[in-house]
């Protein structure tokens, strides 16, 4: 397993609740691929450079993961869907 760190920026004309419920689903597509998550940090609320979505500011939020390419590959495909999600990234980290 590698070591990734994945950060996402979930949209803020959302309540609370969603967003830490889209968070948590994130999570969890990672630990139901045997990921395991080592740390997670919650960035807050930041003006983005450019409207996305017609959303001026997001929440980020950083995972700290060992991962397979699998797991991965799966969180990818999943926040390119789904519409709370702004923009995401993951970077794998050197050995």
């Amino acid at each position: 397993m590698n070591k990734y760190e994945i950060m996402f920026i979930v949209r803020t004309d959302i309540d609370e609740k969603t967003g830490k419920d889209t968070v948590a689903a994130f999570s969890k597509v990672l630990t139901d691929m045997k990921a395991k998550i080592i740390n997670t940090k919650d960035m807050g609320q930041k003006k983005l450079a450019y409207p996305i979505k017609k959303q001026p500011r997001g929440n980020y939020y950083v995972l700290e993961v060992e991962a397979s390419a699998a797991a991965v590959k799966e969180f990818d495909r999943k926040a390119k869907i789904d519409e709370n999600i702004l923009r995401h990234i993951v970077i794998r980290e050197e050995e």
